[in-house]
C-alpha cells in the first residue's frame, strides 16, 4: 500500500484528466446528438442521409480506431492535433452518435398531439421543438443516456494510446517505473468505480429532479 500512497497525487492527476475528458466530451457530444437527432427526424433527404451515415459509421467502428485516425491519421494531411484535443474530438464524435439515437427515440415517443397543440397555439416548428418537444424528450432520454455517460467515463482509458496521461496512462507510467502491476491496476480500478458511482448518483438526482415536472 505504501507504493500507492506515495504515488497517489500522480494517480489523482490522472483521475482529474479522466474526469475532464469525460465532461468535455459529454458536453460537446450532447450538442452534436441534438443536432443529429433533429436532422434525422426533420431534415431533408440529403441531411437525413448524412446524419444516418454518420451514426452508422461511428457506431460500426471501434472507438479506439476513431481515436487513432483523428490523432495519427489526420497528421498525414498536416493536421497535427494535441493529444488532449484529439481525445476531446474523438470521444465527442463517438458519444454524439450513440446519444443521438437515444434522443431520436425519445423525441419519437412524444405524442403527436403535443405537436398539434403547439401549432394550434401559434408556435413555429422551431419553437415547438425547443419549448415543448425537447424538454420532454430529454427527461425520457436521461436514464439510457446515463448509461452512455458512464460508459464514456470508462472509454477515456482508450486515449492512453495517444499519450494522454489519464488514469490508465498514469498507472502504466508508474508500472514502467516500479515494475509491479497489481497494486496500480487495482488502485485505478477502485478509482474508476468511485468516479462511475459518483456519476450514477448525480444522474439519479437529475432524473428525480426532472420527474417533478411530469
Amino acid at each position: 500500500m505504501d507504493i500507492i500512497w506515495s504515488n497517489l497525487p500522480f494517480l489523482l492527476q490522472g483521475a482529474y484528466y479522466t474526469l475532464l475528458i469525460t465532461i468535455v466530451s459529454m458536453f460537446f457530444g450532447s450538442i452534436l446528438a441534438v443536432i443529429v437527432a433533429i436532422a434525422r427526424l426533420k431534415g431533408n433527404r440529403p441531411i437525413r442521409w448524412l446524419a444516418r451515415a454518420y451514426v452508422s459509421i461511428i457506431r460500426g467502428t471501434p472507438t479506439l480506431v476513431q481515436i487513432i485516425i483523428i490523432y495519427y491519421g489526420l497528421a498525414d494531411y498536416g493536421l497535427n492535433l494535441k493529444p488532449l484535443t484529439a481525445a476531446y474530438i474523438a470521444l465527442s464524435i463517438s458519444i454524439g452518435a450513440y446519444l443521438s439515437e437515444t434522443l431520436r427515440g425519445a423525441i419519437q415517443a412524444i405524442p403527436k398531439g403535443q405537436y398539434e397543440a403547439a401549432y394550434a397555439s401559434g408556435m413555429t416548428p422551431i419553437q415547438t421543438m425547443k419549448r415543448i418537444i425537447l424538454p420532454q424528450a430529454i427527461r425520457i432520454a436521461i436514464p439510457p443516456a446515463g448509461n452512455t455517460f458512464i460508459g464514456m467515463l470508462k472509454e477515456t482509458s482508450l486515449v492512453s494510446v495517444i499519450t494522454v496521461t489519464e488514469l490508465l496512462r498514469s498507472a502504466q507510467l508508474l508500472i514502467a517505473q516500479y515494475y509491479v502491476y497489481m497494486p496500480f491496476y487495482l488502485a485505478i480500478a477502485v478509482m474508476y468505480w468511485i468516479l462511475s458511482t459518483g456519476f450514477s448518483f448525480i444522474l439519479e438526482r437529475i432524473e428525480k429532479r426532472l420527474s417533478i415536472y411530469e
